[in-house]
C-alpha cells in the first residue's frame, strides 16, 4: 500500500470512528487518495458521501450539512485556489460555531514556493477563523505503526476540537494534507496490522468534556429581567427552563423562538422610545450572539440596564462591552417570587398590542410585500419543518413580524452574516432533517448561491422548497443609510443592484421545479407541492416602498403601544 492511499485509509477511518455520517467533496487530482477512501467508506455503509463540482458550494453543503445534524462534516478539496473558495464557509463557521472540518490536499514541502503547477500557500491559509490548523507531514514508507499513531491522533483532536467537546467553543479546523505521488491506490490491503485502530471500534483519543457549571447559584434576579436570546451554537446553547416568569425576545436562529415565554415583535417593541422609557428592565440577560435589531444594541449599551451573558462558548458576545457577568449556563429553576409580575404581564400585552397593529397594517396593504410574505410563510410551514432563513432583510422581517413558532426548528448563518452560500447550507440541512425543509431568501441571495441548485448524477435530491420574493435587487439597502433621497442618484445602480431576470426560469434552467406566485392565496398551496422546489414570489412594491412599510410598521406599532 502506497503512503498517500495509507494514510487516506486510515484518516477516513479514524474520522468515521469520531462521529463522521457526513462528507463532501469537490474532484481535483492532489486529493483523489482521500476521495477515493472516501467513497469506499460510502460503498461500505460507513457515511454518506456528498459531491459537488464547485468547492464554495461544497463548502456550504457541508456547513449545513453540520449545522443541522450537529456531527463534524468534512468537505475535502484539492490544492491551490480549490483550498481559498472554503474560506467564506470557514468564517460563517468561525463566527456560528459549526463543526466544519477543511481537508486542503497540497503539494509536498518540496514542490512549495518552486513555482510548481495549483501551489499556494496552504497553510495557515484561513488565519484566526479557524480552532486550530495543522500542516499535516507527508506520508512516508517504513514508519507505518508510528504514522497511524500521528495519523489517528491528528484526526481525533480535530474532531474534539471541532466540536468544542472540552472548550465548549465548536467551530473549523483545518488539516492541510500534504501529498506525494502516487495518488492511486496499487492494492486493496485491509487496514489492518500497523494500520489498525482502536480494537473497540471507538476513535483513537475519546474526549471527555469538563462538567458544567451553573451559574447565579443563590444570585437573587432584580425585579425586571428581560431575556434577550440571538444566534449561536444550535446543539450547545443553554436552556432556558418552562416556567421561567421573565420574557424572552428572541431571534428566530436563536433556539429560543418557539420559548413559551418568547414575544412577538421584539425590535419594535424595543423600538418605541416613549413605551420602552416607562417598562424598562433593570436587567437583560444575554444568551447567544444578538445582530438583527439595532434597538436591542441600545438597550444593552444603556448604562442603566445590568447586563448579563450566558454563553456555552469561551468566546462570548458583548459588542457594547456593557456585559457585567458571563455564566456557562442559564438556571431559572422556578419563577422568580419577587418577579415584579404587572411588569411582565405589560410585556406580554404590548406584544399582543403590536402583533395586531402589525397584522392590521400587512393584510390591508393593496398589494403582496415582502415584509407580509415573511409573516405569511412562517404561518404556513407544516409542523416540524425545517426553515432556513437568508440573511438580509427575510430573516429581519421574520423576527420582527412573524408570530414565533415552538414547532419549527429555524436555522441562519448569522455568524458573519453573509448572503453567500445560503441555497448550499438549505441543501444541506434538508438532506439531514428528514422532513420537509423551506428556506426564504431574497433574490440576491438566490442569485448569489445558483450552483448550490446544481445537483449531479446520483446526488440524493433534497425536500426543500426555496421560496424567493423577487424585487429585482437588493431591497435591504433601501431601509439603511443608502436609501436616503439624498444618495437616490446612485442608489438603483450601486445599491440596489437591479438583476431583470426571470427567477422561474433560472430555476428550471439548473434542473428544479420552479412556480411563481401573485398573490398570498396562492402560497399555502405552493408550499404544499414539495421539493426540490423554487418558488418565487411576484411582490407589488419596489425597495423603497417596502422601506416605507417598515417606517410605516414601526410608527403603527408605537401608536399602538401609545394608546394603552
Amino acid at each position: 500500500m502506497n503512503p498517500a492511499t495509507a494514510f487516506a485509509r486510515v484518516l477516513v477511518d479514524e474520522l468515521v470512528r469520531g462521529g463522521v455520517a457526513d462528507a463532501v467533496l469537490s474532484p481535483g487530482s492532489r486529493s483523489a487518495p482521500v476521495a477515493l477512501a472516501l467513497a469506499a467508506a460510502e460503498r461500505d455503509g460507513r457515511l454518506r458521501l456528498h459531491v459537488r463540482i464547485d468547492e464554495r458550494t461544497a463548502a456550504f453543503l457541508a456547513l449545513g450539512l453540520a449545522k443541522a445534524s450537529g456531527r463534524p462534516v468534512p468537505v475535502l478539496t484539492t490544492s491551490g485556489t480549490a483550498a481559498a473558495h472554503l474560506h467564506a464557509a470557514v468564517l460563517e463557521a468561525d463566527a456560528s460555531g459549526v463543526p466544519l472540518l477543511a481537508l486542503t490536499a497540497d503539494r509536498p514541502p518540496e514542490l512549495r514556493a518552486t513555482g510548481a503547477n495549483q501551489t499556494i500557500e496552504q497553510a495557515g491559509l484561513y488565519g484566526g477563523a479557524v480552532r486550530w490548523a495543522a500542516d499535516v507531514g507527508v506520508p512516508e514508507s517504513g514508519r507505518e505503526e508510528a504514522q497511524n499513531r500521528y495519523w489517528r491522533s491528528l484526526a481525533a483532536k480535530a474532531l474534539t476540537v471541532a466540536t468544542g467537546a472540552l472548550s465548549g467553543d465548536p467551530g473549523p479546523v483545518q488539516l492541510n494534507l500534504a501529498l506525494r505521488e502516487p495518488l492511486l491506490p496499487d492494492d486493496g490491503v485491509p487496514l489492518a496490522g500497523p494500520w489498525a485502530g482502536r480494537a473497540d471500534g471507538g476513535p483513537w483519543t475519546a474526549a471527555v468534556p469538563p462538567a458544567g457549571y451553573a451559574a447565579g447559584g443563590g444570585h437573587r434576579s432584580p425585579t425586571r429581567t428581560l431575556v434577550i436570546a440571538g444566534d449561536g451554537p444550535q446543539h450547545v446553547a443553554p436552556g432556558l427552563p418552562d416556567g421561567s416568569a421573565w420574557p424572552v425576545l428572541a431571534e428566530p436562529s436563536s433556539g429560543f423562538w418557539g420559548h413559551e415565554s418568547a414575544l412577538r415583535g421584539g425590535a419594535l417593541l424595543l423600538g418605541a422610545g416613549d413605551w420602552l422609557a416607562e417598562h424598562r428592565p433593570e436587567r437583560v440577560i444575554v444568551v447567544g450572539r444578538p445582530t438583527l435589531s439595532r434597538p436591542v444594541g441600545a438597550l444593552l449599551a444603556d448604562p442603566a440596564v445590568t447586563v448579563e451573558t450566558v454563553s456555552a462558548s469561551p468566546r462570548w458576545a458583548d459588542a457594547g462591552r456593557s456585559s457585567s457577568r458571563v455564566a456557562r449556563m442559564l438556571v431559572a429553576a422556578e419563577p422568580d417570587p419577587s418577579a415584579d409580575e404587572p411588569w411582565v404581564a405589560s410585556w406580554r400585552s404590548a406584544a399582543e398590542r403590536v402583533g395586531a397593529a402589525v397584522d392590521d397594517l400587512l393584510d390591508g396593504a393593496p398589494a403582496l410585500t415582502a415584509a407580509r410574505l415573511a409573516r405569511d410563510v412562517v404561518a404556513a410551514l407544516p409542523a416540524g419543518a425545517l426553515f432556513v432563513l437568508g440573511s438580509s432583510t427575510p430573516v429581519r422581517d421574520v423576527d420582527r413580524l412573524a408570530v414565533p413558532r415552538g414547532d419549527l426548528a429555524v436555522l441562519a448563518n448569522r455568524g458573519v452574516a453573509g448572503i453567500d452560500g445560503t441555497i448550499s447550507t438549505a441543501v444541506g440541512a434538508a438532506l439531514v432533517h428528514g422532513g420537509p425543509t423551506f428556506a426564504l431568501m431574497g433574490d440576491l441571495t438566490f442569485l448569489h448561491d445558483l450552483t448550490g441548485l446544481l445537483l449531479g448524477e446520483g446526488e440524493v435530491r433534497p425536500d426543500l422548497t426555496v421560496v424567493v420574493p423577487d424585487n429585482d435587487g437588493g431591497g435591504i439597502f433601501a431601509q439603511l443609510e443608502p436609501g436616503q433621497d439624498r444618495y437616490a442618484a446612485d442608489y438603483r445602480r450601486v445599491f440596489g443592484t437591479p438583476h431583470g431576470r426571470d427567477l422561474v426560469v433560472v430555476a428550471q434552467a439548473l434542473g428544479w421545479a420552479a412556480t411563481q406566485v401573485t398573490s398570498a392565496d396562492e402560497l399555502p398551496g405552493a408550499l404544499a407541492l414539495g421539493g426540490p422546489r423554487v418558488v418565487v414570489v411576484v411582490v407589488g412594491t419596489d425597495q423603497r416602498a417596502e422601506a416605507a412599510l417598515a417606517a410605516d410598521l414601526r410608527a403603527a406599532a408605537a401608536q399602538a403601544l401609545a394608546s394603552s
